[in-house]
C-alpha cells in the first residue's frame, strides 16, 4: 500500500517522468526516512540496517559509508592506501596481475590529489581515507552526499526508475539506460566509475571482502595440493 501524496512525481506533458518514476515508500517498507542520509549505514529496503553479515555494520560505526567503501584496501589499517595496497587488494579478490596493476595506477592517480592533507600532490599517490569525501566524482549516482554519508533514496530511485517490467532487479539494458542518464558532459572518468554504482554492497565495501573470500575458497578447491602443502608447513 502506497501513501497518498499531495504532489505529483510525474506529468503527462513530460513523458520521461512517467517512464522513470522515483521511489515512494510504502507503509509496509522496513526502510524508514529514505531521504535522510546515513553516516555509517548503507541502508536499503532489503537491508534497512546495512550489511549485518558477520557484524559488518556494527563493526564499522567509526567510519562513514564512503570510508567503508575503501577500507578493504587499507591493509594495515593506517587510514592510508598506497598503490601497493590497491594492487594487493585487487589481486586477492581474483584479478590478474596486469588488471590489478592497471587498477592500482588508475585508482591511486585518480583519487590521491583530492585527498591529500595539504595543497601539494603526494609523490607516492597515496589515498588518505580521512579526506575521501573530497574525491566524489561527477556523473555518479549521488548516493554519497558531499560529506560521505549514504542516501538510501538515491539507491531505491535507481530500481524504481529502471526496473522495467517489475522483474525485481536490473538487467544489462536497465543498467545501460541508468548509466546514460547519469552522464555529465565531458566527464569521462565519472562515466566509467558510474557503470557499477547500483550495487548496495559496493558502497559500504562489504562486497570486496565477500569477493576475496569467494576467491580464496575457489583457489583452495582448484589447488588442493598447494593447500595441503601449506597446512603441513604451518
Amino acid at each position: 500500500m502506497e501513501v497518498q501524496k499531495q504532489y505529483a512525481t510525474a506529468i503527462e506533458q513530460q513523458p520521461i517522468t512517467l517512464e522513470h518514476k522515483p521511489y515512494i515508500p510504502k507503509i509496509s517498507d522496513r526502510l524508514i526516512d529514505a531521504g535522510t542520509a546515513r553516516a555509517t549505514l548503507a541502508a536499503s529496503k532489503e537491508s534497512p540496517n546495512g550489511t549485518t553479515v558477520d557484524g559488518y555494520a556494527a563493526n564499522s560505526q567509526r567510519r562513514t559509508v564512503i570510508q567503508q567503501h575503501v577500507t578493504y584496501w587499507d591493509r594495515d589499517n593506517d587510514n592510508i592506501i598506497w598503490p601497493r595496497d590497491t594492487y594487493i587488494g585487487c589481486h586477492v579478490f581474483g584479478w590478474g596481475v596486469a588488471l590489478s596493476l592497471f587498477a592500482a595506477v588508475v585508482i591511486n592517480i585518480g583519487l590521491s590529489f583530492s585527498t591529500v592533507p595539504g595543497i601539494l600532490p603526494d609523490p607516492f599517490f597515496r589515498i588518505y581515507i580521512g579526506n575521501l569525501y573530497k574525491a566524489k566524482h561527477g556523473s555518479d549516482s549521488m548516493m554519497y552526499d558531499n560529506q560521505g554519508r549514504f542516501r538510501p533514496q538515491q539507491l531505491e530511485d535507481i530500481f524504481a526508475k529502471h526496473n522495467r517490467g517489475e522483474k525485481g532487479g536490473l538487467d544489462a539494458g536497465d543498467v545501460w539506460v541508468f548509466w546514460k542518464e547519469q552522464r555529465m558532459v565531458f566527464d569521462l572518468f565519472g562515466w566509467t566509475a558510474c557503470a557499477i554504482e547500483y550495487v548496495r554492497a559496493i558502497y559500504d565495501g562489504s562486497i570486496f571482502y565477500r569477493r576475496a573470500e569467494e576467491t580464496k575458497i575457489k583457489r583452495s578447491r582448484t589447488s588442493p595440493g598447494l593447500v595441503a602443502k601449506a597446512k603441513k608447513t604451518l
